[in-house]
């Protein structure tokens, strides 16, 4: 095992679709662990999913999925069940681990699959706590966040666009796997973990105080269109039509944001009107309309590359706000040791994310995404010491799919 691949030596089979799974599995393999995709034969419902290239093949589906064996089983046949139970518990200090978010089925339970292997590992990520089917955007609809989203003029609700709940649940439970594996190594014992992500939300939005206010003051937070909650930041436009975030959250932030728009006169006698102290946090956001309009001026007699220069050399909190399309064209991920090549077949060749921790100056990579089946008669040789008869009567019967 090397420094940045902590994780070598655990075996995840993972039966899995869409986000908060596949990201789990990702995130374990990019630390190190072997990562088995189980999929009907076909795939699954998310094979094809968007983004996908002009050919057809889906980009988001080959990202979450990098670094990943595929074996492809008919896992409405209880032969295949059986199969993909013995993947699960076939033998090996590291192995005996399941993730998935396909809950439901007696075969595929932790008490059937302990049966098989006393120490086994399954992680359950469920939607509703009660078990109830439920997406990032239903739950997310439940818990509040877009009554407070977009324009604070907006009548109405605004989801968002990143599914945050998925992706905190998906690292949720590459963190809760990792723990169980670690209590294994100490004890022998496996554990079964269930993860809501109803309950990732809620519990986020608890640690952040959305729910605690209701529960202390008995009001919930109104929304603020762009600015931030609490202290001052919001947007500006130059001159040029380009737009920066700004984010003052010390006293010093503030002071260098007066002086470089050049609105020092005005805030002090803003202040004393107000009988305000701009360095605290609360002041600057109770009355951070009327500072906004004080700042404006400046940001509009001045074009982005003025703006970006002079705010360079001050501790005030700025980007630009920029497309996709620009980060890529910019060349920070060229720049940016965390992306490599990746020649990834069916989609080209592009530059991918590593794990983002770097580990003694690494950061931890992993392979292209095999299609639906392309290692199945490997996965079955290597774990199960099946022979290439037995894996040709497989794939003839139509238990298996793949090679």
């Amino acid at each position: 095992m090397t420094a940045h691949t902590p994780l070598a030596g655990l075996r995840i089979v993972e039966v899995s679709s869409f986000i908060a799974s596949p990201l789990c599995g990702l995130t374990l393999s990019q630390l190190g662990a072997e990562v088995i995709r189980i999929d009907p034969i076909g795939g699954a419902a998310d094979y094809n999913r968007w983004p996908i290239t002009g050919d057809g093949e889906s980009i988001y589906w080959t990202g979450l999925n990098r670094g990943k064996r595929s074996v492809a089983v008919d896992m409405r046949n209880p032969e295949g069940q059986r199969l993909v139970q013995q993947l699960v518990a076939a033998p090996g200090t590291g192995g005996g681990i399941l993730v998935t978010n396909a809950g439901g089925r007696d075969w595929l339970s932790h008490e059937t699959l302990s049966a098989l292997r006393s120490d086994v590992i399954t992680l359950e990520i469920l939607g509703g706590r009660d078990g109830s089917p439920g997406v990032d955007y239903t739950v997310n609809a439940g818990l509040g966040f877009p009554s407070i989203t977009g324009p604070a003029d907006h009548a109405g609700v605004v989801n968002h666009v990143l599914p945050a709940w998925d992706v905190a649940c998906g690292l949720y439970a590459a963190l809760a796997v990792a723990s169980a594996a670690r209590h294994r190594d100490a004890t022998g014992e496996g554990t079964r973990i269930s993860l809501p992500l109803e309950d990732v939300a809620l519990a986020t939005a608890g640690t952040l105080g959305y729910l605690t206010e209701v529960q202390i003051n008995g009001t919930g937070r109104q929304g603020t269109g762009n600015s931030v909650y609490g202290t001052y930041g919001t947007d500006f436009t130059t001159s040029d039509g380009a737009r920066f975030m700004i984010v003052a959250l010390t006293p010093r932030h503030f002071r260098d944001l007066v002086a470089v728009t050049g609105t020092t006169a005005p805030v002090e006698a803003l202040a004393t009107a107000l009988d305000a102290d701009f360095a605290r946090e609360a002041d600057r956001f109770t009355h951070r309309d009327v500072l906004t309009a004080l700042f404006t001026r400046w940001f509009r007699e001045h074009t982005a590359t003025e703006v970006a220069e002079a705010l360079s050399k001050t501790s005030v909190l700025a980007e630009r706000y920029r497309t996709f399309e620009e980060l890529v064209k910019s060349g920070e991920l060229e720049n940016n040791p965390m992306f490599t090549p990746l020649d990834q077949p069916r989609v080209g060749t592009y530059l991918a994310s590593g794990h983002p921790a770097s580990f003694d100056g690494h950061h931890a990579t992993v392979a292209p995404a095999s299609a639906v089946g392309d290692d199945t008669g490997s996965v079955l040789r290597d774990l199960l010491g099946s022979s290439d008869s037995d894996v040709a009567k497989l794939l003839d019967s139509g238990i298996v799919g793949g090679k």
